[in-house]
């Protein structure tokens, strides 16, 4: 299993109005680098795709663990944070995240 590490600024959007913000960091160029060779590798292991191009994680912040994936978008990678693990790990927007994947 690959895990990869980074730090990256906890960003916020508003998907559909009427509804809270999800929050999100974007994975740093090493750290999508090596997202990109695991979804390349699992292609090729595959035969094709999973939905979307993205790659399933197990995500560790803080004392916080949870599955969810990796979602390529507009040339980065996009990794939700949820909500309670915002307010568990007393995340704010634009604060530094630090992030571990392991790549599944």
């Amino acid at each position: 299993m690959t895990t990869v590490r980074f730090v990256a600024p906890l960003q916020s959007m508003i998907i559909e109005e009427g509804m809270p913000p999800i929050g999100f960091v974007h994975l740093t160029d090493e750290a999508a680098e090596q997202v990109t060779c695991h979804e390349l590798e699992r292609r090729l292991e595959l035969g094709k795709r999973r939905g979307f191009g993205s790659v399933k994680v197990t995500v560790r912040v803080g004392e916080s663990e949870w599955q969810t994936s990796a979602f390529p978008s507009q040339g980065r990678w996009f990794l939700p944070i949820k909500k309670p693990v915002r307010l568990a790990e007393d995340l704010a927007e634009g604060e530094p995240v630090e992030v571990e994947l392991d790549l599944l």
